[in-house]
């Protein structure tokens, strides 16, 4: 059964588009979209396992330019 989550993504001044379109090259990321308000990038992801999601958002954190990530599973 697919694994459904959102991620909300703080980045460093200025990175939001370099931040998204990296997010977006990453297997499992169905959309990453720049936001206004408390967060800079929400990103929708589906995996086909828990396991797979993590290894998704880990990937996604390498990134220098993010701050602080929030992860959403939806149920």
């Amino acid at each position: 059964m697919p694994v459904k989550a959102y991620i909300l993504v703080v980045t460093a001044v200025g990175k939001e588009t370099d931040v998204a379109n990296s997010i977006k090259r990453i297997n499992g990321v169905k959309e990453a979209n720049r936001v206004y308000g408390e967060y800079d990038v929400v990103a929708e992801i589906v995996t086909d396992s828990l396991d797979e999601l993590n290894k998704v958002i880990s990937q996604i954190r390498k990134d220098p330019s993010i701050l602080r990530t929030v992860t959403l599973i939806v149920m």
